[in-house]
């Protein structure tokens, strides 16, 4: 069962902005039943349909919109982290940004920071990306790959987002993997993907879907953004997260020396480019295994600083005599 827009008069049903899963569902279903709703926004795109002649029931549905999902207001980390970031983005970059606060502050920064031309090619459209692109900072002009237009495979957030994406002509919502493929992303050029991790070792692996053995999230199109960045002329990858959490009263380091065990590794040490906590902003691309530990060490929170280099000097991850 798939919800969908009302059919429209070339007999498709829209799946609206949500093009995630819903073709691939319906290829392997037996038996595909739709539920029509009058209150989704309508979007074109490749592979955001399917034809009545593939459907076998149709449901009504409300004419409600869809879900609202607020946006948390930006912490204090949240806007530290967002100026490093921004301060790295220039006019004309190709903009992908995942879900969370602290990628969505960058959008709130951008708006006055003078930067002109934005183009967006992501998986999720997010409030922020909405913003920019009501303010003029968004027209896709110096978009390689589908120009001047706003290119998403879903969409989450508020009434406004919605409203601006419905039979938008400057909006494309294509399947996932028209998307997120890193031989896709990099045909734009300077493409800057900003994503969240909740933990990160020494070495740069980030691990962004669990803690420990408890999944908190599906893996997404993380590491395809983080490859399609870095290999697109003149793009930029950013991983950012909070120097610490606290669970139960006590405060931990999200930069560790060894993951939690169980924990899910989304972006390989090798892909990662730019981390970013609130004390700083640091490139592994090139570094060695003791440059790069010493490197995250010094955007971890000052508590943890001491030990972390105690127990990476242990490890053997940063050699005897290596400053």
């Amino acid at each position: 069962m798939i919800k969908t827009c009302p059919k429209d008069e070339r007999g498709f049903y829209n799946f609206s902005l949500a093009a995630l899963w819903e073709r691939a569902i319906m290829e392997r279903a037996k038996i595909v039943v739709v539920e029509e709703s009058a209150g989704l926004p309508y979007l074109d795109g490749l592979e955001n349909a399917m034809h009545e002649s593939e459907v076998d029931y149709v449901i009504d549905g409300s004419d409600d919109g869809p879900t609202e999902i607020p946006n948390p207001p930006p912490t204090e980390i949240d806007r530290a982290v967002a100026n490093l970031i921004a301060a790295e983005i220039e006019d004309g970059s190709c903009l992908q940004i995942g879900i969370g606060a602290m990628p969505n502050a960058v959008c709130s920064l951008l708006l006055d920071s003078g930067v002109r031309d934005l183009g967006i090619h992501t998986e999720m459209l997010t409030d922020g990306i909405i913003d920019l692109y009501r303010a003029g900072v968004v027209t896709g002009a110096r978009k390689k790959l589908y120009p001047g237009k706003i290119v998403c495979t879903f969409g989450l957030g508020m009434k406004t987002q919605y409203e601006t994406a419905h039979r938008n002509p400057d909006f494309l919502c294509h399947a996932v993997d028209l998307i997120n493929q890193p031989d896709i992303v990099m045909q734009n050029d300077r493409v800057v993907a900003i994503n969240n991790t909740t933990q990160m070792d020494l070495q740069g692996q980030a691990a962004s879907e669990s803690a420990g053995h408890r999944h908190i999230s599906g893996t997404g199109g993380q590491s395809q953004f983080v490859r399609g960045a870095y290999a697109s002329r003149g793009g930029k990858s950013f991983i950012c997260m909070s120097s610490t959490y606290e669970r139960r009263g006590l405060r931990a380091s999200r930069i560790v020396v060894d993951l939690t065990p169980g924990n899910v590794v989304t972006a390989t040490r090798s892909d990662i480019m730019y981390v970013v906590t609130e004390y700083g902003i640091v490139n592994l691309k090139g570094k060695s295994v003791p440059e790069r530990a010493k490197a995250m060490i010094s955007i971890a929170h000052p508590d943890f600083r001491d030990e972390l280099e105690r127990e990476a000097r242990g490890h053997g991850l940063i050699p005897k005599g290596f400053v």
